[in-house]
């Protein structure tokens, strides 16, 4: 995180980050997509992808950004003195980093299904995004992208 900052202020670049990790986490949803079709025919493969394919490449964007300012908005209540660009950067670099694992609970979800091991890995994932999210959010604003490039 300290590196990105101290490239300096790139929105090309933070949102390149957003929307190939909307991306990736689009063709997550794939294999969880088919299975569900498969169960239940009434609604289509191809629709199911339509909505996934609408809620992480329209929608996803525009909450990642609101979630940002509020995650900045916060972290100013605790002494925070980073900027919004440093707060979507740790976020949109959060997404990023942790695509791996949605990819991983994408597959468990497609070819195992529902259960235990679902849960388990969703579990990793969320501690793993939480996690990464808070180390890079207190990078971001415990020294922001004006000090780290000087």
């Amino acid at each position: 995180m300290r590196s990105l900052l101290a490239q300096g202020r790139r929105e090309d670049r933070a949102l390149m980050f957003l929307i190939l990790a909307c991306g990736i986490i689009f063709v997550a949803q794939w294999p969880a997509l088919s299975r569900a079709a498969f169960e239940d025919p009434s609604v289509p493969f191809d629709a199911r992808l339509g909505g996934a394919l609408f809620g992480w490449l329209f929608w996803m964007p525009l909450l990642a950004y609101g979630l940002a300012g509020v995650s900045h908005l916060v972290a100013r209540l605790f002494g925070g003195r980073g900027t919004w660009y440093s707060a979507r950067l740790a976020l949109f670099w959060t997404l990023l980093a942790t695509t791996p694992a949605w990819l991983f609970h994408g597959l468990v979800r497609g070819f195992i299904g529902p259960g235990p091991a679902e849960q388990l890995v969703g579990a990793g994932l969320l501690l793993a995004f939480v996690t990464i999210w808070g180390i890079c959010l207190r990078e971001a604003e415990i020294a922001p992208e004006t000090e780290a490039a000087a």
